[in-house]
């Protein structure tokens, strides 16, 4: 796999998740002590493919993502400094959908695509694998339309700094 897709209407992408977001996303599920350790773990390893120069990343989040109080406001903050920090590497795009933009599409569940051969989709009980080319190109469509009204770069950056700033402010007056 050298290009690698990601598009996330509600969470931070896994990839991109700082150890406390992903412990707060993984407890809501019914795992044991042992079985929530190696899980954020596995996550933390899988994390690695980031600093892989050979492979683009392309992540596409919605704003409420961004706004979604998963962690308390001073581990959000942190959360999205490393949002930031990440998009700062050559091989990565992170883009973010604001709320304030027209939409023309719906967010209706995440998906990731690899290469332009395979999406994989997540769904609350199950994985879906893709592979029918004609279905592939509907993802890579509704990926490259998203991807068309979304902020990147700098604009993005100040988006982000800005919830995240937000963010700091509530935990001081909190």
């Amino acid at each position: 796999m050298s290009m690698l897709r990601l598009f996330q209407p509600a969470l931070v992408p896994g990839l991109l998740q700082t150890p406390e977001y992903i412990r707060a996303v993984l407890q809501r599920h019914d795992l044991s002590h042992d079985a929530l350790t190696r899980t954020i773990n596995g996550r933390l390893e899988r994390q690695a493919v980031l600093y892989d120069s050979a492979k683009t990343l392309r992540f596409i989040i919605t704003e409420p993502v961004l706004r979604w109080r998963i962690v308390p406001p001073q581990m959000m903050a942190a959360q999205l400094d490393r949002i930031v920090s990440i998009s700062r590497l050559s091989h990565i795009d992170i883009r973010v959908v604001p709320l304030q933009s027209q939409q023309h599409d719906i967010a209706n569940h995440a998906f990731v695509i690899r290469d332009d051969r395979m999406v994989t989709i997540e769904t609350v009980h199950a994985e879906m694998v893709v592979t029918d080319p004609r279905d592939v190109e509907l993802y890579v469509a509704k990926f490259c339309g998203f991807e068309q009204v979304a902020l990147s770069g700098n604009d993005m950056r100040g988006l982000v700094e800005g919830i995240r700033d937000d963010y700091l402010r509530e935990q001081e007056t909190g």
